[in-house]
């Protein structure tokens, strides 16, 4: 008769370890959406991720390290989420990119926005991180949107579309705004055609 091999913990040590970073960051990001800055330390999000205060220092030692990590982590999400958009038209395109400015994630990228223009050490980490999300933003934009930026005025329309995207998203913060904001996306996406289409060097 053989030797019997005890069972043991099948998921591998460093599988465990991603999931439960996956954990705290997904917690911190709905921590920050729904509490703010104030009301968002670690162990609260750890309580909320179902680990220790120990565990999730041991991933992110500071408070900074773990809200910007949050914020940026749901950022790559979202981005490769409208890259695997299929091309299904304009106004598909800008109801999707203003999604990602009107859930839990741009709720969350605000109170990290305020919280930075208040705290030195967070706001050179909040800057950079939201100068690369942008240029990803709107690199994704112009694929999506089939733009020719070598065309005068398509950049700056791409760039209005996501400011005008993150002004929508402000609008919600309060109040539901769906119903205005369907609207909008309507008529954006058709002077988005119409800018986007114009032939090279024709007048508006």
């Amino acid at each position: 008769m053989g030797v019997v091999t005890p069972p043991t913990d099948r998921t591998p040590k460093q599988d465990r370890s991603r999931a439960t970073r996956r954990r705290l960051l997904e917690a911190a990001v709905a921590c920050l959406a729904e509490h703010g800055w104030a009301g968002s330390t670690v162990s609260v999000v750890a309580e909320r991720a179902g680990v220790s205060r120990g565990a999730a220092q041991h991933h992110f030692p500071t408070r900074e390290d773990l809200f910007t990590a949050a914020v940026e982590y749901v950022a790559e999400e979202r981005s490769a989420a409208l890259r695997a958009l299929p091309v299904q038209g304009r106004a598909a395109v800008v109801a999707a990119l203003v999604d990602l400015y009107t859930g839990p994630l741009f709720r969350a990228a605000l109170q990290l926005w305020v919280a930075a223009s208040n705290e030195e050490q967070l706001r050179p980490r909040v800057t950079e991180l939201e100068a690369r999300v942008g240029r990803e933003t709107h690199r994704i934009a112009v694929g999506l949107l089939t733009a020719d930026e070598t065309k005068p005025g398509v950049r700056e329309t791409v760039q209005g579309l996501l400011d005008m995207a993150r002004g929508l998203g402000l609008a919600n913060v309060l109040t539901d705004d769906t119903a205005r904001r369907q609207r909008v996306v309507a008529q954006w996406a058709a002077l988005l055609d119409d800018a986007l289409d114009r032939p090279r060097g024709t007048c508006g």
